[in-house]
């Protein structure tokens, strides 16, 4: 056992099986708190950012769930995290993250919670840039001497210096006989970048230099510059070191002279400014990272050196002063000031293990005694259980822990639409003082309210509260939903935390139909239509949709039309001698807000009536066709907009370049003429804007067709629930499904989501065999190529279904299930199914359940004379 072992103060493995290496790590203020308090950034190559600000209690702690403050997956691989002044207009500090292909920029900051251990961290991204060129390293300082802001370096895998001036690609340079890149660092006092080529020789390039040489459009020199024409890429000074290079640091101790340390692969270098040798150190390791920094002395240097043999080596200048053991190989090294105590070593390793240490000789001497072997009395264990458990209630009935119905009692939300639809009032009445209450209102598109935020800074007890709001269509189409959410946060204090617990309550309220449809003429002809089926006798729509048809003499009305604020017709009909209702429309979304209605209206119908066994059925097909028809147009509106936002993208740098062309014009003292650039400059300005009326035009309409294929789809669950009769549970899976987002995003859409969970569905719950459940899923969700496989997947999940599967989310679920319907149908091979395909008609994939049920047909009539058997 050794004394000088690096004492854990905090440590953490990050990931599972993610790499690291030496530029995965920094210290810094990044969320620009002023305390001097450093925070841990560490990027992994799977594209893992975390932020950890350590606070154990007591030394040799593990990671907290509050020692975590941001973890995100950027996807791409992380190269280098650095930390400093990347954004214009500010001096606050920001991370830059550097991937192979690309550079972010991020602001990091911390939303304070009104519990412990309650506080948010977010990034936002500030800017990117884009890389031509797959990078290998980057470096930042104060380029050319600019105050108060940093500009950020990167080298390319092929040799090329590459310039960033904060939001703004500056210029970009070859280092000549550029073989393969080596470490890079930036010299402020030098204003110079010096790197390790190829040669093993440590090369060091004035700044002003890399400005002002030819731009690097081609990989070799081209014939102007060797016959002298142009500026020339002229290295300041070389030195030969005689092996590849590490890292290099640039320390500088003093104003007027500044050192650049190189670690070599058995050697350790300091040299002066000009290229000189300060002075080196032969190793007698293999090392693998190093951190020189100022040391205690005047005029000296501590470095710290790791090794492949899990040691921590701290010199002073060429002096060894400290060696400590670490339990895991370095890739990278910082020193920092973590919770109040300065110079904490962190260290890093290639398969994750972070860890916060300290030097000391504090050797754990203790050996634990031998346990005695003795019986256990199981009698007064289960004393002492019973009394900790009592112990355990007393101290929840003395806290701020409270039954549930007094929970609920706390706030009560109800909200009540006007009969004439003019307004709707929410009423919130509470039991306790509460505080900080926020109501806010939620209709689906293009419904809109006239206030969807209401604000309550304080309510004592046993008050009333009452908002009230009107609710207006805004939009030539349906909503998918005439269902309203009230939801209510508040804080209700207590005398351990005055600033109170947040709470959340809710509240659902229905619209009334008149909101959107009218009272129209019914139609005879109708290009879709559906027939639902009951179990009891008809009922005259006059009953249920009063207001919407004229009063008859025998107060039997079995037609009525309705006609929506958009424009579309639906008609229904009631049979007079069959227990059926047809719904018929021009357009299929059409017919899902009058189904709906009307199976709730029965219901409410019945349940008046004292009857509870009223049940609805649906015996025919599934209309697949017609709601594939819905997909495919809302999928060509995805792939249309992408279209267009590149093509203003595309003009957008064109609009750019031939302005930077005419104000070079513009400011040359010898006046050229334009050569037309003003007319091609008006042209392109004019093609930007009509591309962006197109990109806006076609946003409106993939909101709109996203409206319609959610009432589509608000259909087709219905009408597989009531064909399958389906649970309450089952069709809340089915709508998780189907319905799992709001609306469209450039990162997310529809289909691919919906192909994923139908996906997951089919190899879990509904799967056939063990094969399909090895079968692995993507798990980065993108926009397919088309909807071919989403649209084998709903035929194959409604066939499923059809052959006695279903819809469960427990770990049994999984388990291959003998699905054979009632009346001993065998069930249908797969590869008859998955075979075929999917540009077939859907009725002819689509009637292999045809015969698991007793099915009588509706004879074709006329719509007005009602449907009779």
């Amino acid at each position: 056992m050794s004394l000088f072992k690096a004492r854990d103060w905090w440590s953490t493995v990050l990931g599972d099986k993610e790499e690291f290496d030496q530029g995965c790590l920094c210290l810094a203020d990044v969320d620009n708190t002023g305390n001097g308090q450093d925070k841990i950034i560490v990027g992994s190559f799977m594209g893992y950012l975390r932020i950890f600000n350590p606070h154990p209690v007591k030394t040799g702690d593990g990671a907290q769930a509050e020692d975590l403050l941001l973890e995100v997956h950027l996807r791409d691989p992380i190269l280098q995290v650095e930390v400093g002044k990347f954004v214009s207009g500010t001096e606050m500090l920001h991370l830059a993250v550097l991937h192979s292909r690309k550079l972010c920029v991020y602001s990091v900051s911390g939303t304070l919670g009104n519990v412990e251990h309650g506080n948010q961290y977010q990034i936002k991204l500030m800017y990117e840039h884009n890389l031509q060129r797959t990078a290998c390293n980057m470096t930042y300082g104060s380029f050319g001497g600019v105050k108060g802001r940093d500009l950020i370096c990167i080298q390319s895998v092929d040799g090329m210096l590459m310039v960033f001036e904060q939001e703004s690609y500056a210029f970009g340079r070859f280092l000549p006989g550029s073989l393969l890149p080596g470490p890079l660092a930036y010299s402020s006092r030098t204003d110079s970048f010096i790197t390790v080529s190829s040669c093993h020789q440590v090369e060091s390039y004035k700044y002003q230099v890399l400005a002002f040489a030819t731009d690097a459009d081609k990989r070799q020199e081209t014939e102007q510059q060797k016959h002298g024409s142009g500026k020339r890429l002229v290295v300041d000074w070389t030195l030969n070191i005689g092996e590849q290079a590490i890292d290099i640091c640039i320390v500088s101790f003093i104003q007027s002279a500044s050192s650049v340390f190189v670690l070599g692969e058995r050697n350790f270098f300091c040299l002066k400014d000009n290229g000189q040798i300060q002075f080196m150190k032969k190793l007698d390791y293999s090392p693998s990272c190093f951190l020189p920094y100022c040391s205690v002395s005047e005029g000296t240097i501590n470095t710290l050196i790791g090794n492949h043999n899990n040691m921590l080596h701290i010199y002073q200048d060429v002096t060894l002063k400290w060696a400590t053991q670490l339990p895991h190989v370095p890739v990278a090294v910082r020193v920092g000031c973590l919770h109040d105590l300065k110079g904490v070593i962190v260290t890093l390793s290639d398969d994750g293990h972070l860890q916060c240490s300290y030097l000391g000789t504090d050797p754990s001497l203790f050996q634990a005694p031998k346990v005695e072997s003795r019986e256990l009395n199981y009698d007064e264990l289960d004393m002492e259980l019973k009394e900790l458990q009592k112990v355990i209630k007393n101290v929840n009935k003395s806290q701020d822990v409270w039954p549930l119905t007094e929970r609920e009692d706390d706030l009560k939300v109800s909200a009540m639409v006007s009969p004439n639809f003019d307004s709707v009032s929410v009423t919130l009445k509470n039991r306790v003082a509460l505080q900080k209450i926020k109501l806010s209102i939620y209709v689906q598109p293009p419904l809109v309210l006239t206030g969807d935020q209401f604000t309550f800074e304080f309510m004592a007890p046993e008050m009333t509260r009452t908002v009230g709001f009107s609710v207006y269509l805004k939009g030539s189409y349906s909503p998918p939903e005439l269902e309203g959410n009230a939801v209510v946060s508040y804080s209700r204090p207590t005398e351990r935390n005055p600033d109170g617990i947040p709470r959340v309550s809710q509240c659902k309220f229905r619209l009334p139909l008149k909101l959107v449809c009218l009272p129209g003429q019914p139609s005879k002809t109708a290009s879709h239509k559906l027939t639902i089926d009951t179990n009891k006798s008809p009922v005259s729509l006059l009953s249920l949709f009063p207001g919407f048809a004229k009063q008859s003499e025998d107060d039997q009305v079995n037609v009525m039309g309705f006609r929506f604020l958009g424009g579309s017709q639906v008609t229904l009909l009631a049979s007079k001698t069959s227990q059926r209702y047809r719904i018929q429309s021009e357009q299929f979304e059409d017919l899902w807000l009058i189904t709906n209605e009307l199976i709730i209206r029965l219901q409410e119908y019945f349940e008046k009536q004292g009857i509870k066994d009223f049940t609805c059925s649906f015996s025919g097909s599934v209309p697949l066709e017609e709601y594939f028809e819905l997909i495919d147009h809302h999928f060509e509106l995805r792939i249309n907009g992408e279209k267009l936002e590149e093509l203003l993208s595309e003009r957008a740098v064109q609009f750019r370049a031939i302005q930077r062309r005419l104000l070079t014009r513009f400011k040359d003292k010898t006046p050229a003429p334009l050569q037309h650039l003003d007319t091609l400059l008006d042209g392109t300005y004019k093609q930007v804007i009509a591309l962006a009326d197109a990109v806006e035009e076609n946003q409106d309409n993939l909101f709109q067709s996203f409206t319609r294929l959610k009432s589509a789809t608000h259909l087709v669950i219905l009408l597989i629930g009531l064909w399958q009769k389906l649970s309450a549970d089952q069709i809340a899976i089915l709508e998780a499904a189907f319905l799992p987002l709001q609306q469209d995003t450039q990162e997310l859409g529809w289909e691919e989501t919906v192909d994923a969970a139908l996906s997951h569905l089919l190899k879990t719950c509904l799967s056939k065999s063990s094969k399909e459940q090895a079968l692995n899923l993507n798990s980065q969700l993108g926009i397919p190529k088309d909807t071919s496989q989403l649209k084998k997947h709903i035929t194959l999940f409604c066939d499923r279904l059809a052959k006695g599967g279903r819809l469960c989310l427990s770990t049994d679920a999984a388990a291959p299930q003998t699905m054979v319907m009632p009346g001993g149908c065998a069930t249908i091979p797969e590869s008859d199914l998955e075979g075929r395909s999917i540009d077939q008609d859907s009725s002819e994939l689509f009637t292999n359940h045809k015969h698991l049920m007793v099915e009588t047909p509706v004879p074709e009539v006329s719509p007005l004379q009602g449907v009779t058997e």
